[in-house]
């Protein structure tokens, strides 16, 4: 048996009247960058997340990026982030001119620690006139918690803090659109928690567009203008520039695509709770729970729909590499999220990290391995999946 790590032909095939029909609105109408599809796309996203703002910027990347940039930072400045997660975290502070600083994350989750980042804060920054500086003296400007996975981070702890210690807090909810965490007593969706959140659409995300596409939302009102005004280089009224933005913008097409999907996305999410749960039966079933680490649940039952959106489904075990090879002898797809720590990435090394400064990203980078998981993935391909992998063991 064949089975993809993801199929999107199905989830298109259900939708491809309605969005054939936005796409030829979109063509007839000639307007294809920041017109009426975007407006109502940023407004459906605002309404969904509970978020005053929502700005529609051209990928994921691209969120953060205008993010940092509308915020000022640049040389001199740190922002505090996973040393586990997507390579564009991290090179998004280096490209306005800061310095990220990795910090290790939880074993269990896969998230940013909250232990370690106090542990940071308290034992290597320093306070001098007011400023909160690192090691080498750079500002420390903002903490960046990524939701790795579909799984929010732990918000609370982040969000105390960070204000304790009078830091931003940017969620980078690439992977997590729809997550919910109970925070002061009400569930929050990812990316309102703290004072941004970023989102991507890239196509196999649990809201996928046709290409690239991403979002940001706020809550302050002049921050969300800014934004609006750096993804269009900085300007406002036309030709005139009063900072140095970038061509972040969203075009009409990706924005009338995610309309029409938006809608599903809960029922998706729901879909791939279950196949989570019918991955943990079938594992238990083969008897398999003890050879391979699970997904953790731990906000399962503190009341909240979108617990986990299960953007992936990652396991882990010492022996990962191997399994992954008798998995795709077996036409099973998998992947590894991520293959390096971002302080291991070549390009990070100036930053003078080492070998076991952060042992559990390390470690997770050699033993996670993704199986496959998509709304539409029938029982059957996961009695499959578990049953080879109990092969395997």
């Amino acid at each position: 048996m064949r089975v993809p790590l993801l199929d999107l032909s199905q989830q298109y095939a259900a939708l491809a009247d309605p969005i054939r029909a936005e796409i030829e609105e979109v063509l007839a109408a000639q307007n294809f960058i920041l017109g009426p599809k975007v407006a109502a796309f940023e407004a459906a996203i605002a309404n969904y997340c509970g978020a005053p703002h929502a700005i529609g910027v051209s990928s994921g990347t691209d969120a953060l990026l205008a993010v940092f940039m509308a915020m000022g930072l640049g040389p001199g400045h740190a922002v505090l982030t996973s040393d586990y997660s997507f390579f564009a975290t991290g090179s998004c502070v280096t490209r306005v001119g800061a310095t990220p600083v990795f910090i290790d994350i939880d074993p269990v989750t896969y998230n940013i620690s909250p232990a370690a980042l106090e542990r940071y804060l308290s034992e290597s920054c320093r306070r001098e006139n007011g400023t909160l500086r690192t090691p080498n003296g750079e500002t420390v400007r903002a903490i960046v918690p990524v939701h790795l996975y579909g799984l929010c981070c732990e918000m609370d702890a982040i969000n105390e803090i960070a204000q304790r210690f009078e830091l931003k807090v940017i969620e980078d909810a690439a992977q997590a659109l729809g997550a919910e965490y109970r925070c002061g007593g009400r569930a929050a969706k990812a990316g309102t928690i703290g004072d941004v959140g970023t989102f991507s659409f890239y196509p196999s995300k649990n809201l996928g567009a046709a290409g690239d596409a991403g979002m940001v939302i706020c809550r302050d009102e002049a921050f969300a203008q800014r934004l609006r005004v750096c993804r269009q280089h900085g300007m406002e009224p036309r030709y005139y520039h009063h900072f140095i933005g970038g061509n972040f913008r969203l075009d009409e097409i990706q924005a009338a695509i995610l309309s029409v999907k938006l809608p599903h996305l809960d029922e998706w999410s729901a879909a791939r709770r279950q196949a989570a749960d019918n991955y943990r039966s079938e594992f238990q079933r083969v008897s398999v729970t003890g050879k391979i680490a699970l997904p953790a649940e731990p906000y399962r039952d503190r009341g909240v729909m979108n617990h986990h959106i299960y953007h992936q489904y990652v396991i882990r075990t010492e022996r990962r590499d191997a399994l992954r090879d008798h998995l795709t002898r077996k036409e099973i797809g998998t992947a590894i999220y991520y293959p390096l720590a971002l302080h291991e990435q070549e390009c990070f090394r100036y930053l003078g990290y080492r070998a076991g400064d952060f042992p559990e990203a390390e470690r997770a980078a050699r033993e996670t391995l993704a199986l496959p998981i998509y709304p539409e993935l029938p029982i059957e391909a996961q009695r499959y999946v578990a049953e080879s992998i109990a092969e395997f063991f």
